[in-house]
């Protein structure tokens, strides 16, 4: 690939890699590797980090490593590799912890109501972990409640857009004037401008569930991990950008 710096190159690779051996192996690999919510059996402390390096198919994949490609590598040729590295971490990190927070919400909320009804809480916990539910869950929550709480509990999040939205904040603070657009809008918008909008986008997804194609539920994606991820991004720039003259480098 021309022009592509080492660490974007390498993470790229990883990335490759990982989809190649969980193609192979199949469910094994995304039980063990992606994010589980942390009340979930299957949930694993290395999960905060292994689910950057999943993706659920080939068009996730290709549009993660191809931004990381054209975003990331301008980046990190102003920064350097360590920098950059410790940058698209920070941002995963922060895009789990927002879609986890989201989740928990959603997930209390629902508990809560389960049970004060006079449900035990191990029993509610103990049979969401056999993959079941309680039908008369869903005569005390509202269907927006219930498929929430479910959702919640039993889904996995995959993926390095959380990374990647931190990385297009990034390209964004740095270069506002440089035109971007997208597939299907193929109009050029600056950074400034284009950046903030493809974040509120996310937001308002995340808030209405719904998806950008149509339908409901979000389509699959997850919506607060790409705002988490942006947020953290933007938090980082504005500190370093506050303190770039402290004296402080990388390299």
């Amino acid at each position: 690939m021309r022009n592509v710096t080492e660490t974007v190159k390498q993470l790229i690779i990883i990335n490759v890699l990982f989809f190649i051996g969980t193609t192979i192996v199949g469910d094994p690999a995304y039980k063990f590797l992606a994010m589980f919510f942390p009340e979930n059996q299957d949930f694993r402390g290395w999960q905060i980090i292994t689910h950057m390096f999943m993706h659920g198919g080939l068009m996730h994949i290709f549009f993660n490593m191809f931004a990381l490609y054209s975003f990331g590598s301008a980046l990190e040729h102003f920064w350097g590799g360590k920098k950059f590295l410790f940058f698209y971490i920070s941002c995963g990190l922060g895009a789990a912890a927002l879609h986890t927070a989201i989740n928990y919400y959603y997930y209390q909320e629902a508990l809560d109501i389960i049970t004060a009804n006079g449900f035990n809480k191990a029993d509610v916990v103990a049979l969401l972990n056999q993959g079941k539910i309680n039908t008369q869950w869903k005569e005390i929550l509202t269907v927006t409640q219930f498929n929430d709480f479910t959702s919640a509990f039993g889904g996995v999040m995959v993926g390095a857009s959380g990374a990647i939205y931190g990385v297009i904040v990034a390209f964004a603070f740095m270069f506002p004037e440089a035109e971007l657009s997208l597939m299907f809008v193929p109009i050029p918008i600056k950074a400034k401008y284009f950046v903030p909008g493809l974040v509120l986008i996310d937001l308002y997804m995340g808030v209405s569930g719904q998806s950008l194609f149509g339908g409901s539920g979000g389509g699959g994606i997850a919506h607060f991990a790409h705002v988490g991820g942006a947020l953290f991004g933007f938090l980082i720039m504005w500190y370093w950008k506050k303190n770039q003259f402290n004296g402080n480098r990388w390299n």
